[in-house]
């Protein structure tokens, strides 16, 4: 047998040694308690990602209902196209949601595939320097613990070789432990990842089904208005009605502008400054548009038959398009109105405004600064609109102009 004295400990060496590779290899590896923490982490995951499946298909839009519910309302347009308009945001408020889950679904997405890298990378890792472990034991074998225990030249040092295998024997336990706990985080990613993918296809697929349903009621509503207003023994009341309604704008913007002369006034008293329009050209009001359906100026109108002013330019888009503001300014007015539906009033001073209608969303409120360009509403069909479009107007001094003189 050979002898190993303090000068020559030959396995003590090829223990250390081994120790010191797999340290190596496994130095920047997460704890047994880490892993065990991600798993949870992920199983929780899982279960909120089956949550958030369950509550996509409890919230579908039942846009039927809502289209036997509008019979009630037919004979008096005003009312059917106010309750139209609280469907139409009911729909659009959902297809908001699912956007937003859409991209955060994306984004957690990306996050556990790079998670489910790094697990498989450790695992491989981690299994080659076990095998390189299980190959040492296998080539020293039982007998060379055996021999480094008896050949300690004192009773200090055979404790010291104990200990040292001791410690090599706990090491291999908790290497195992990791290793066996990574396995499972890389089955738990690999859930997570098919979970949040299944949310992801899901509310895609709900967005087109509601999406869907938002044309249906945009159609009926179209249906209604042209039926009403080219119906023969209506055709009086419906140009009557028409006016009152312009009417009814024309009052809403005037008073919103009176308030704003009330306010420039105030400054003016304080010495204060004021909003001022410096010249400068307006951008579009939508960054993509199909066609202008309706243009400045009178025109016989396309439904009532008759020579009517159309106080701005419509520019026909999908329902969702963006509206930016054609030039910076403060808002003056952001509301609902029964014919500018949900609508955006602008002012750029010195008697200069921009009016934007029928938007499906608003996102921008009264007295809120904003610049050219910024993002103020989303296209719709609200009010006495059929079909989704973007009615942008603007006023100077109290009157309409044609928008094309700011807009070339």
């Amino acid at each position: 047998m050979k002898k190993y004295g303090k000068s020559g400990a030959g396995p003590l060496c090829l223990l250390l040694a081994a120790c010191l590779l797999l340290s190596g290899i496994e130095g920047s590896a997460a704890t047994k308690d880490e892993l065990e923490q991600s798993i949870k982490e992920k199983e929780n995951a899982i279960s909120q990602a089956q949550e958030q499946k369950d509550q996509i298909q409890a919230n579908i839009s039942n846009i039927q209902a809502m289209v036997d519910d509008l019979e009630n309302t037919k004979d008096d347009l005003q009312a059917y196209v106010e309750q139209l308009d609280g469907n139409l945001a009911q729909v659009q408020s959902r297809i908001d949601e699912l956007k937003a889950l859409i991209e955060e679904k994306e984004a957690e997405i990306e996050e556990t595939k790079l998670e489910l890298e790094e697990a498989v990378a450790q695992e491989e890792a981690q299994y080659e320097a076990m095998k390189v472990r299980i190959r040492y034991s296998y080539e020293q074998g039982a007998q060379n613990y055996l021999e480094l225990l008896l050949t300690a030249d004192s009773f200090g040092e055979l404790l010291n070789r104990m200990g040292y295998i001791e410690q090599m024997n706990t090491y291999d336990q908790e290497q195992l432990a990791i290793y066996v706990k990574n396995k499972e985080l890389v089955e738990a990613c690999k859930a997570a990842l098919e979970e949040e993918q299944s949310v992801l296809e899901q509310a895609k697929a709900e967005v087109e089904e509601e999406e869907a349903g938002l044309e249906t009621l945009i159609a009926e509503k179209e249906a209604q208005i042209t039926s009403y207003q080219s119906d023969i023994n209506n055709k009086e009341a419906a140009i009557a009605e028409y006016e009152a309604d312009i009417a009814e704008q024309n009052a809403t913007i005037a008073a919103l502008e009176a308030a704003a002369e009330a306010e420039r006034k105030q400054l003016e008293e304080l010495n204060k400054p004021q909003a001022t329009y410096d010249g400068g050209m307006f951008q579009m009001p939508l960054a993509s548009y199909k066609r202008i359906s309706d243009e400045y100026g009178y025109r016989i109108h396309p439904t009532l038959g008759v020579k009517k002013f159309h106080n701005g330019v419509d520019f026909a888009a999908n329902s969702g398009t963006p509206i930016m503001a054609a030039y910076g300014g403060t808002v003056t007015g952001a509301g609902y109105n029964s014919s500018m539906g949900n609508y955006v009033m602008i002012n750029h001073g010195d008697g200069l405004y921009t009016i934007y209608m029928h938007a499906s969303a608003l996102y921008v409120s009264s007295g809120q600064t904003v610049s050219k360009g910024e993002t103020i509403a989303a296209v719709g069909s609200t009010g006495r609109s059929t079909g989704p479009h973007l009615h942008f107007s603007v006023r100077l001094n109290g009157d309409y102009v044609n928008p094309w003189n700011y807009l070339r």
